[in-house]
């Protein structure tokens, strides 16, 4: 299964790359997971996106967060959402692994911090995050604070 990785700054995306990847958080985030929220919160437009495509289908996407925008003294990885189609090949675990790579590029090493659903914990210890807070409500949700030293 051959994939085709981007990372691109909010103003560099095409009008295209915009749309799969808004549509392609939609049909996870509110959709599948019935979840009613304003996914458009005004920190795209300041992070570098990741986009992996299986020939012209958007199938993993992910925004990486600078320091100081959601937590101030870490970067972040977040909107980590991969297609319903693709799920059990592995695309997960490359869009995690290139995700850490372009933030410690973009942003040097250090700290990442992401809030994790409760229900993918294992996976994200996986890349050597730890918990790092309490169980809490977003969006009805469960989910924890994570970290990656």
């Amino acid at each position: 299964m051959a994939f085709t990785k981007t990372s691109k700054a909010f103003a560099e995306l095409t009008p295209f790359e915009m749309y799969d990847m808004l549509r392609l958080r939609s049909e996870v985030f509110v959709v599948e997971q019935t979840c009613v929220f304003l996914d458009m919160d005004d920190k795209d437009q300041k992070c570098q996106h990741l986009l992996l495509y299986q020939g012209d289908t958007l199938v993993a996407t992910s925004r990486l967060v600078p320091p100081g925008l959601s937590y101030p003294d870490a970067m972040s990885i977040g909107r980590i959402v991969t297609s319903m189609a693709v799920r059990g090949t592995g695309v997960g675990k490359l869009l995690v692994d290139y995700s850490i790579e372009e933030c410690y590029r973009l942003y040097g090493k250090g700290p990442i911090k992401i809030g994790a659903q409760v229900y993918a914990k294992g996976f994200y210890e996986s890349f050597g995050f730890v918990q790092s807070g309490e169980v809490y409500d977003e969006d009805g949700i469960d989910h924890i604070e994570m970290t990656k030293a």
